[in-house]
């Protein structure tokens, strides 16, 4: 059996790490590649595969709306990829056929894949299929539910409320239950998780560490450590360090340069 797969994701990268595992595959072929969700429609539509590989944020339409807009009858197969378990992962695990974690480990891409293969076998309709309609059905109509991207951050303090642009913040470090924004020589404690806030900040927003997010465009320089670690020198002289459990964000971000 030929397992007809589309790959989708903003990322070159995530699309060909995906597609590099697939090759030695021999009952895999690719159909097709494609950068976002309006190109995955039509593919999906064009190709009708018979796997799906689907990030979930994507930028113009997400994972979820590339559902949405193919209908459940001409849904794939699909194994959801994403960074952001807090956000999704509850759902997938319900939903999906199987999801896969950036960065994507070696050996659960293999659990997956066999997950796929044994489904795919199946000649009566499966779960898969009830609960991809059950999800689908459960959708809102607009995107209300979907996560918005922060253009901004409300600061309260002495008694007034100000307002600071999220392309003017340089990094933000986690306290506790709270986050503590730095914009130039300023900083701001404000009630949110860590979590939250990568979820809500669009992709110059880098999380390089369980308690630090970096806009990529205040870097000026990466040093590299030991084991996937760097350190990450900003224009204004501010020296952090990342972990390497988020070491792709980076190489996302910068390429093979990494």
């Amino acid at each position: 059996m030929t397992i007809r797969t589309l790959i989708v994701d903003d990322e070159p990268l995530g699309r060909g790490g995906i597609s590099a595992r697939l090759q030695n595959e021999t009952d895999i072929e690719i159909v097709g590649e494609c950068a976002n969700g309006r190109l995955a429609v039509a593919a999906i539509r064009q190709h009708a595969p018979d796997l799906l590989f689907l990030d979930v944020q994507m930028p113009g339409m997400s994972g979820f709306e590339v559902l949405q807009a193919t209908g459940a009858d001409a849904v794939p197969a699909v194994i959801f990829v994403t960074a952001f378990d807090e956000y999704a992962l509850r759902a997938f695990d319900v939903h999906a056929l199987d999801y896969l974690l950036k960065p994507i480990d070696d050996e659960r891409f293999r659990l997956a894949l066999q997950r796929a293969r044994a489904h795919l076998q199946q000649k009566t309709e499966s779960a898969l299929g009830q609960r991809l309609t059950a999800l689908l059905s459960s959708l809102p109509s607009n995107d209300a539910a979907l996560p918005k991207v922060r253009e901004r951050f409300v600061i309260k303090s002495s008694g007034r409320i100000s307002f600071i642009k999220a392309e003017e913040v340089d990094w933000i470090e986690a306290v506790g239950d709270y986050a503590r924004l730095h914009v130039g020589k300023q900083s701001h404690l404000i009630r949110e998780t860590m979590s939250a806030l990568a979820a809500e900040l669009d992709a110059r927003f880098l999380r390089i560490h369980r308690s630090l997010i970096v806009n990529a465009e205040r870097i000026k320089e990466l040093h590299p450590l030991f084991n996937g670690e760097y350190n990450v020198i900003l224009h204004n002289g501010t020296e952090l360090k990342s972990s390497r459990g988020y070491r792709e964000q980076l190489r996302q971000h910068f390429g093979d340069a990494l």
